[in-house]
């Protein structure tokens, strides 16, 4: 007598259970091999921060912690919530907006010094950006170090929070704007110009003679047009929740593309709006606060 046999749905429930254990196995054993991969000194990966590594603009959260902190007014955070507002919302950069987040916060550390910033920086870090970091831009970092690479940072945030976030993330190292100080003290002023746009192509091209790396076997990964020249100097270019100028760029030229956000398409419009209506609203409030603290 022949009998028709068909898995239930617990008998397919533990070969399902089987199957990712088998898998988790295999990536265990993978990960360990990782770990003994030989030093690969002429090959690195360089990562823009703002919304490719971290979301949002990494001066806006360490502007917002100063603030709470009482480094500056309320009146100049209302700034800051806009330019933030602006950079989520739009997911471009605006070189004006920039500059002017970048005058306004070296204006606000004049005065105070390195060691202050440095250990406020790592509160700050803990408190407003752990956990607006990208987890697969993390992880595409953690494949090159695997690989015996090295990671860099490269931003026009200043280097002490750029160099907090690459500590934090287990990586090589970071460059970032520079900002002047003497005996200590921060000035207010800049050591050159801000680290941005053209200015990231020039660090990595002097990182990479001094560091005796091959730029044709590089990595570069970074969310905005602005980058182009970072990215068009690396042999592997990667955008990372792109603009809409880089991504088109990236699709021409047959780069990788990884978009780590939520909400897209139909999706994203609603989501936008509503995170202008909370930022417009956040602002305002702030605002307030600002006129009722002028007042008294």
């Amino acid at each position: 007598m022949s009998h028709d046999y068909r898995p239930g749905p617990r008998r397919i429930d533990l070969q399902r259970r089987s199957i990712l254990a088998g898998e988790a196995a295999a990536a265990e054993a993978e990960v360990e091999a990782a770990l003994d991969v030989p030093e690969d000194r002429e090959t690195a990966a360089f990562f823009d921060v703002d919304n490719t590594v971290m979301q949002g603009a990494s001066i806006f959260h360490l502007a917002k912690g100063l603030h709470k902190r009482k480094f500056f007014t309320t009146r100049d955070i209302v700034g800051a919530a806009y330019k933030q507002a602006y950079f989520r919302i739009v997911g471009v950069e605006d070189p004006e907006h920039v500059a002017e987040a970048r005058d306004g916060a070296l204006g606000f550390i004049a005065g105070h010094t390195v060691a202050e910033l440095e250990e406020l920086g790592e509160e700050i870090f803990d408190e407003a950006m752990a956990h607006r970091i990208w987890p697969g831009t993390r992880a595409l970092a953690q494949l090159h170090l695997d690989r015996g690479q090295r990671v860099w940072l490269v931003t026009a945030a200043p280097i002490e929070i750029a160099q907090i976030i690459a500590r934090r993330l287990g990586l090589t190292g970071a460059m970032g704007t520079v900002a002047e100080h003497v005996d200590g003290v921060y000035t207010g002023k800049l050591v050159g110009e801000m680290l941005h746009g053209p200015a990231k192509a020039e660090a990595i091209k002097a990182l990479a003679a001094r560091e005796g790396l091959d730029l044709s076997r590089c990595s570069a990964y970074s969310d905005s047009s602005n980058d182009l020249p970072m990215l068009g100097l690396v042999g592997d270019p990667v955008a990372i929740n792109p603009d809409k100028r880089l991504r088109e760029h990236a699709r021409a030229q047959g780069w990788r593309i990884r978009d780590y956000r939520t909400g897209r398409k139909a999706a994203r419009t609603g989501l936008l709006m509503a995170a202008g209506a909370g930022a417009v609203a956040g602002a305002v409030a702030a605002a307030g606060t600002a006129r009722r603290t002028l007042r008294g």
